[in-house]
């Protein structure tokens, strides 16, 4: 159950904003084996001087950060990296144009269904 979010600091076409969600969704498949319907992913793009781009990025300055359940491996999250790289680089997106950042709260500070996420099956694996 990853919630993502892709900010960026220039706008972009619909058609632009469905491929980098598509990226980040597919990227979490491979990497976090998430559900096949699991695709919480928002996107936001910022009007000029909004969002500062930092010395040595260009306009295509891209954020990406996910919360997700812990108990991810460390080859899972290289993954999950690589695969975000290599799918924004297929749109025109260099690697260093991209910082991806994952925070990892605990199962009791995620509310599921009125429920602490500890207390209920998931119905997925987070070990991998």
């Amino acid at each position: 159950m990853p919630i993502a979010r892709i900010e960026v600091c220039r706008p972009r076409s619909q058609s632009e904003i469905d491929a980098m969600i598509d990226a980040v969704y597919q990227a979490q498949c491979l990497a976090l084996k998430v559900p096949a319907d699991d695709r919480q992913i928002r996107f936001v793009q910022y009007p000029p001087g909004h969002f500062p781009v930092p010395p040595a990025k260009t306009d295509n300055y891209t954020v990406v950060e996910i919360q997700i359940f812990p108990g991810r491996s460390l080859a899972a999250k290289r993954l999950l990296y690589a695969e975000i790289a290599r799918r924004f680089g297929e749109l025109g997106i260099a690697a260093t144009d991209i910082t991806i950042i994952l925070h990892e709260p605990a199962l009791d500070n995620w509310g599921v269904g009125g429920k602490p996420a500890s207390e209920i099956d998931l119905g997925f694996k987070l070990d991998v």
